[in-house]
């Protein structure tokens, strides 16, 4: 999702790589949920976000939209995002105790708050939200300690490619017919999210759909 910001007014003005220490630790969120409360739909899924939740919750695409996720046209694609309760505005995955009860599995978006990602020429890098989180008294931390991701470097090359990905797909949208814009969307909300990832090597299998997609909608 595009952000027209000015990272002068939302940041510490500094861009930070995965080695490198942000003040961002918030001591484990103790006693607090706030990031998870009023979100509307910014919470945007990418394929390893659902391929994660759908493999520890064995749950389905279809069991997920009938009560934690919801499907929103992001830049004319059309992705799923978390669900927020219509009487609290929280995520649906907000247990009673008000701690997230997919926290090892939660989505990317999640696990990179309050940073967030500019991306650039080659990749992107992280910056610092300095008004999202109302913690205070943090302290630093290295940042892929932070996002508790595995293998950051495979992360995050899959990520530059799942960004260019939906970047080019923006792009073909403008130049091809109105019927054939919802075939694309559909397309690419089937093999990427509705069709189950059924390998534990989610790269090799993601890789593999990519490929096959850009080569079916002419991308290579």
């Amino acid at each position: 999702m595009k952000r027209e910001i000015d990272l002068k007014e939302i940041s510490d003005g500094k861009l930070y790589g995965a080695n490198d220490m942000v003040k961002a630790d918030c001591h484990d969120c103790v006693g607090c949920s706030d990031c998870c409360k009023g979100m509307g739909s910014s919470i945007i899924l990418d394929p390893m976000d659902l391929w994660r939740i759908t493999y520890h919750k064995k749950i389905s695409f279809e069991a997920l939209l009938e009560k934690y996720i919801e499907l929103n046209v992001v830049d004319g694609m059309v992705l799923p995002n978390l669900k927020l309760s219509e009487k609290e505005e929280a995520c649906a995955f907000l247990n009673e105790e008000g701690r997230c009860s997919i926290h090892p599995y939660r989505p990317g978006i999640c696990r990179l708050f309050p940073l967030g990602r500019i991306y650039e020429e080659e990749g992107f890098r992280y910056f610092l939200q300095i008004h999202e989180c109302k913690k205070k008294d943090k302290s630093k931390i290295k940042v892929k300690k932070w996002l508790q991701i595995d293998h950051i470097a495979a992360y995050e090359k899959y990520i530059v490619s799942w960004h260019n990905f939906l970047k080019g797909c923006e792009q073909a949208l403008e130049d091809i017919p109105e019927e054939q814009k919802k075939v694309l969307v559909l397309y690419v909300l089937k093999t990427f999210y509705q069709t189950p990832f059924i390998s534990e090597d989610f790269y090799a299998e993601y890789y593999a759909r990519l490929k096959a997609v850009r080569q079916t909608l002419g991308m290579e």
